[in-house]
C-alpha cells in the first residue's frame, strides 16, 4: 500500500424506490489501511417500500481492469481455454447469448460467496484501483459485492448491495445459470438504519490487498471465536480411526475415497454409495496414507501402520509405463489415466503429491519398492523438463510424453524435488528451474491448473502448492527471495480462507451445529463449497511464520485446524455419520446445495489432511519441547 491517497468518492442510491423518499448522510472516519464509512439510510416515504441500497466506486481510465473478490473471482476468472463453465469477466459482453454461457461484463453476486467480503479492482497494468468491503450481514440481510465495466467510457466499477442481487445470472455449480436473483428489504415509514462500508484505495502492486485482507481479518476474528469439538490429540486418533475402519480396504490395499454415511442405502451397506476407486495423491493415495503411518508409528498402532505399508506398497509396485505412478486404481478395471480429458493423461500435481508424500513416508519407515518408485518418477520428470523450467501439466501413461505444458499444476514437483536432493545432483538445479519458472504465476496474482477436475481455474489448491513449494526452496538454499515468493504465495493462498463466521439458517444442518466458518477455505470460483485441504501446508505455514519472524501464518494454519476440529464424528451416530468421518463438503452459500447442507460422504483426503495436520502439529509441540 501507498501512502494514504485521495478520499475517493462514492455513489449511493436507493434502488426500487423513489429517490426523494429516502434521507441519505455519509460519515468518514479513517481506518488504517482505508476509511470507514457509516451510511444512514432514512425512509421518510409514508407507506412500506421494497428497496435495497446501493454504494459504488468508480475507477476512470480502466481499459484493463484487474478484478478480485477473495475467494470468488480472480482476474478474468475464468480463462477463455478452461472448459468447464463458471463466472468469466470478459469486457463489452452484455448479450443474453454471453449471459447463458456464463460471460459478462457485469457480475453481482452474494456475499457469502467470498472468503472476505470485498471487491477489489486495478484499471490496468502498472496502475492502481480500489476496493470496496463490508460484513457479510447487516440490519438490511445478507449483502451483495459487484463489479462492472462499461466499454464506452473505460469505467470500472465496484458495488456493495444491502441486500443482495445475483447479477446477470446466478451460478448453482453447473454450465447451467439460474435466473438472476434479487433481494429487497421492506422498509417501514420512519425507519432509519445504518450499514458500515470499508473503502480502500489501492497503489499498482496487485498484491497490495493483503494489508487489507490482513487488516480485516484482524477486526472480524474476535467476534468469530473459534470453537473446535475436540483436542488435536483426539482429532489425530478419530481420523486415523476413521481411514482404517472406513475407507481402508485391505484387498488389494487401497483408500477408498468416498465411504457414505448412511451404511444401509439400498440394503447393501452403503456400498452402493461408496467409490470403489483410489487415486495415488490427491483425493486418496500416498499423503493419508502416509498420515496414517505417522500416528500408527507414534501411537505404537500396528494396525495402522501396516495399513498405510500396504497401501504404499500397492501404489509403488504398480507404476505406469512411462515411469511415473498411474493416476487413478478402479476396482472395475485397475489402474489407468487421471480425471483429464487428454487420452492416457497422468496429472502433474496427483503424481508430485504422492511422490512428495512418499519421500515423508520412507523417511519414518524404509522400503526398496518406495526408494525405487521415488526415484523413478522423478527422473523421468526431470527428464522431460522444458528449458524454460515448466515440468509438464499432463504426461502421457505410456510414452511420457508432456500432453499439456498448460497451467502450474507442475509447482508441486518442486517440494519433491527439494526434499530428494540428496539423491541426485539433477534435482536441485531442477527445482531451482521450475521456482524461476512457476515464479511468474506468484506475480500475476492467478496461479491455477491444480486439481485435476477443475481444468485451468484459480483454486485455493493452487495456493496451498505454491506455498509448500517456495517454502521447500528457501529452506534448501536460505535465498530470501524465495521467502518472499512465498510470503506473497500464502497471502494468495490466504484469499480463500473465509475470515469471518456465515450466518446460517438455524434449522439447517450447520446452522443447527454451529458451524464456524473461519478457517475454512472456499475450494474455488468453479467448485463454491467449504473445504479441508488447506490442513496441507500447515507445518509450511508454520515454517514461513518462524523464517519471517511473523506469527501471522502460523496463526492462520491454526485457525484451520481449529475449523476442521468441527464435524469430526465423535461417535456413531454423530450429524448422522460413523466415528472418524469427515465431510468433503460444507455449503457455505447457494451453489451445488442448498446453503447450510453438508455432503452426506466421508472422503479419504478430507479425513486425511485432518489426519496429517493434527500429526504435524503434534510433531511440532514435540520438538518445541525439546527445544525449551
Amino acid at each position: 500500500m501507498s501512502e494514504r491517497s485521495a478520499r475517493p468518492d462514492l455513489r449511493i442510491t436507493v434502488a426500487g424506490a423513489p429517490a426523494d423518499a429516502f434521507g441519505l448522510r455519509t460519515t468518514w472516519a479513517e481506518a488504517e489501511p482505508g476509511w470507514a464509512v457509516t451510511v444512514e439510510v432514512a425512509y421518510t416515504g409514508a407507506e412500506p417500500v421494497d428497496a435495497s441500497l446501493l454504494v459504488e466506486a468508480v475507477v476512470p481510465h480502466a481499459d484493463d481492469p484487474w478484478w478480485l473478490i477473495p475467494g470468488a473471482f480472480y482476474g478474468e476468472n475464468r480463462p477463455i481455454e478452461n472448459t468447464r463453465a463458471f463466472p468469466r469477466f470478459e469486457r463489452g459482453a452484455s448479450t443474453p447469448e454471453q449471459h447463458a454461457a456464463l460471460i459478462s461484463d457485469t457480475w453481482e453476486f452474494r456475499a457469502d460467496r467470498a472468503a472476505t467480503p470485498a471487491v477489489f479492482v486495478w484499471a490496468g497494468p502498472g496502475r492502481g484501483g480500489l476496493a470496496l468491503a463490508a460484513a457479510e450481514t447487516t440490519a438490511l440481510g445478507l449483502t451483495g459485492v459487484g463489479l462492472a465495466h462499461d466499454d464506452a467510457s473505460g469505467q470500472a466499477a465496484l458495488s456493495l448491495r444491502f441486500p443482495y442481487r445475483e447479477y446477470p445470472v446466478t451460478y448453482y455449480g453447473d454450465a447451467q445459470p439460474r435466473p438472476a436473483d434479487t433481494s429487497t428489504h421492506r422498509f417501514i415509514p420512519g425507519e432509519t438504519v445504518e450499514v458500515e462500508v470499508r473503502v480502500f484505495a489501492l497503489d499498482a502492486d496487485r498484491h497490495a490487498y493483503a494489508p487489507v485482507l490482513r487488516a480485516l481479518h484482524a477486526e472480524s476474528a474476535p467476534a468469530a471465536p473459534l470453537a473446535p469439538w475436540v483436542d488435536v490429540a483426539t482429532a489425530a486418533d478419530l481420523t486415523a480411526d476413521g481411514l482404517l475402519t472406513w475407507h481402508y480396504d485391505p484387498d488389494p490395499g487401497v483408500l477408498l475415497e468416498t465411504v457414505g454415511f448412511d451404511r444401509e442405502v439400498s440394503g447393501r451397506d452403503g456400498e452402493t454409495v461408496d467409490r470403489q476407486a483410489m487415486h495415488v495423491g490427491w483425493v486418496s493415495g500416498i499423503p493419508w496414507a502416509y498420515a496414517l503411518l505417522a500416528h500408527g508409528l507414534r501411537t505404537s498402532r500396528p494396525a495402522e501402520a501396516d495399513a498405510a505399508r500396504r497401501v504404499i506398497d500397492f501404489i509403488c509396485s504398480s507404476l505406469s509405463p512411462s515411469g511415473t505412478f498411474w493416476g487413478v486404481w478402479y476396482r472395475d478395471h485397475g489402474w489407468t489415466q487421471s480425471w483429464t480429458e487428454l487420452k492416457r493423461g497422468l496429472h502433474s500435481r496427483t503424481l508430485a503429491e504422492a511422490t512428495l508424500f512418499l519421500l515423508r513416508a520412507q523417511a519414518l519407515d524404509r522400503h526398496d519398492v518406495w526408494e525405487a518408485a521415488i526415484r523413478s518418477n522423478l527422473s523421468v520428470i526431470v527428464g522431460r523438463q522444458r528449458d524454460d523450467g515448466n515440468l509438464g501439466s499432463v504426461h502421457h501413461a505410456e510414452t511420457g510424453e508432456v500432453l499439456s505444458w498448460s497451467g502450474a499444476s507442475g509447482l508441486t514437483w518442486i517440494a519433491a524435488l527439494v526434499e530428494a536432493a540428496d539423491r541426485d545432483e539433477r534435482y536441485l538445479p531442477s527445482a531451482l528451474a521450475a521456482g524461476r519458472y512457476y515464479e511468474s504465476f506468484v506475480d500475476r496474482e492467478f496461479v491455477h491448473g491444480a486439481p485435476e477436475d477443475v481444468d485451468l481455474a484459480p483454486t485455493s489448491e493452487d495456493g496451498y502448492a505454491a506455498v509448500m513449494a517456495y517454502v521447500a526452496l528457501h529452506r534448501a538454499t536460505g535465498d530470501a527471495h524465495w521467502l518472499d515468493v512465498a510470503r506473497r504465495a500464502a497471502d494468495w493462498m490466504l484469499t480463500f480462507r473465509y475470515t469471518y463466521d456465515v450466518a446460517f439458517p438455524p434449522h439447517t444442518l450447520l446452522g443447527a451445529y454451529g458451524f464456524r466458518t473461519r478457517g475454512a477455505d472456499n475450494a474455488s470460483p468453479s467448485n463454491q463449497h467449504l473445504h479441508a485441504y488447506g490442513l496441507v501446508c500447515t507445518a509450511e505455514l508454520r515454517e514461513l511464520s518462524e523464517a519471517l519472524d511473523d506469527p501471522f501464518y502460523a496463526e492462520r494454519a491454526e485457525e484451520t485446524l481449529a475449523c476442521f476440529r468441527q464435524f469430526i464424528a465423535r461417535e456413531d451416530g454423530d450429524f448422522n455419520a460413523y466415528r472418524g468421518m469427515v465431510s468433503e463438503r460444507y455449503y457455505q452459500t447457494a451453489c451445488f446445495q442448498p446453503k447450510g447442507m453438508l455432503l452426506t460422504l466421508s472422503h479419504a483426503w478430507s479425513v486425511g489432511v485432518t489426519l496429517l495436520a493434527c500429526e504435524q502439529t503434534l510433531a511440532a509441540g514435540q520438538a518445541a519441547a525439546r527445544d525449551s
